[in-house]
């Protein structure tokens, strides 16, 4: 399974010139939305194509679900199709930094089937720091058919979720800083805390001091109070912030990991739900 490339890898293979490689840019920012797509026209990686948050990596929003709920599979296979992605193109993502929105392309390409999908370690201000070109041109994709074989298995939803926390049969982990999961301050949603049972482990945490992703044996230290033969599921606000964590789980060796998508913001979507403010 494929994880993360650096950039020294990414200029190699751009170097090869060959079409079986794919960049795409994903920068974003939650409070001004078209940022990243001016950021992109801007300045890019040669060859990148642009792909929102809200536009591409998202659904509509609903009354449930949550904030960021995943788009529909087939119109989400042709958006990849149309910027040049089949199952068997070798796809690099990058964010800014070592940011949350590159992670939530990783994963939905993952989730739907391919194998040959990379995050770029450092991202865009990485590759610059290092000496590489950028350009403002947009590039021409060569078209192909994505055919989406997802993996259900890697996706949860509430009901399932709430049978689980019940029974006791899976780990829930909430991503996001701690001082929203205990409730101490909620800039995005009406209610404060997170899902009871949930246990915090911050999704930054992930990188090391300079903002790379750590090592597969740092990882397995980090997540040493996690069986490896639980089942896993991963949520945060929005679906969002989770991936970097799945995909640090990945590293680590887990295997039984599933993203709840539509995480705190659908659950407290449902009036009757309790949030929790305590350390669990």
């Amino acid at each position: 399974m494929s994880f993360v490339m650096s950039v020294d890898e990414l200029k190699d293979k751009l170097a090869e010139n060959s079409n079986d490689t794919v960049i795409v840019d994903v920068r974003f920012e939650l409070t001004n939305p078209e940022a990243g797509r001016k950021a992109y026209e801007e300045n890019h990686i040669p060859g990148a194509f642009y792909l929102s948050l809200d536009e591409d990596l998202s659904g509509e929003i609903q009354e449930h679900g949550g904030n960021h709920p995943l788009p529909d599979v087939e119109e989400f296979a042709k958006k990849l199709g149309n910027i040049g992605i089949d199952s068997n193109t070798t796809v690099v993502v990058y964010d800014q930094s070592n940011d949350m929105f590159a992670a939530r392309l990783w994963w939905m390409l993952h989730y739907l089937g391919h194998d040959h999908v990379y995050v770029l370690d450092g991202g865009f201000e990485h590759w610059l720091a290092n000496g590489n070109a950028a350009t403002a041109d947009i590039p021409t994709p060569t078209k192909k058919a994505f055919k989406p074989q997802p993996r259900s298995n890697e996706v949860i939803h509430i009901q399932e979720v709430k049978e689980k926390l019940k029974t006791k049969s899976a780990v829930l982990i909430d991503s996001r800083a701690r001082e929203r999961y205990l409730g101490q301050v909620e800039p995005l949603y009406k209610k404060a805390g997170h899902i009871p049972g949930a246990k915090n482990y911050f999704w930054k945490n992930v990188f090391d001091h300079n903002g790379r992703w750590k090592s597969k044996e740092t990882l397995e230290k980090q997540f040493s109070s996690l069986s490896k033969d639980d089942e896993i599921i991963v949520s945060c606000g929005s679906g969002v912030s989770a991936t970097p964590n799945i995909i640090a789980l990945k590293m680590a060796g887990y295997q039984n990991i599933k993203l709840y998508p539509g995480s705190f913001s659908d659950w407290i979507s449902y009036e009757k739900n309790d949030v929790a403010t305590e350390e669990e």
